[in-house]
């Protein structure tokens, strides 16, 4: 394969064919300050007590934290649904799934520990 025939297949699987953000100055820059914009807006909900409800404030902050992870997969993993002939979105979709029974799992035993391990009422300890 001679250098052109490299270049040019180089352009086709990482160009804007290709599918792929750009990998420009201005494209990771984009992705920087829409990162930085994403991780504000939480600190600032939290810091100003903007909502009235902790869980209102936990949803929110659970949405803008599923935007950035989409922010950083395009303009930094350069994910897209046409790069490498799909296999990235379903190695994604599989990911969000193992991602998404681990987290519900580990809520599930959480919630359950705290709650049939911490006592309603103090046990009386048996004196020496």
């Amino acid at each position: 394969m001679s250098v052109n025939q490299h270049d040019e297949h180089a352009h086709d699987a990482h160009g804007p064919e290709g599918g792929h953000a750009p990998s420009t100055f201005k494209g990771y820059m984009t992705g920087f300050i829409l990162s930085v914009i994403l991780t504000v807006i939480p600190f600032w909900l939290v810091m100003n007590d903007v909502l009235s409800t902790s869980s209102a404030t936990a949803l929110t902050i659970l949405g803008i934290g599923a935007v950035q992870m989409v922010v950083h997969m395009i303009y930094f993993l350069h994910m897209s649904p046409r790069s490498e002939g799909g296999w990235t979105l379903l190695a994604l979709i599989f990911t969000v799934i193992i991602v998404v029974i681990a987290m519900a799992g580990s809520l599930w035993v959480m919630y359950h520990l705290n709650t049939n391990m911490m006592p309603g009422h103090l046990h009386e300890m048996p004196s020496m």
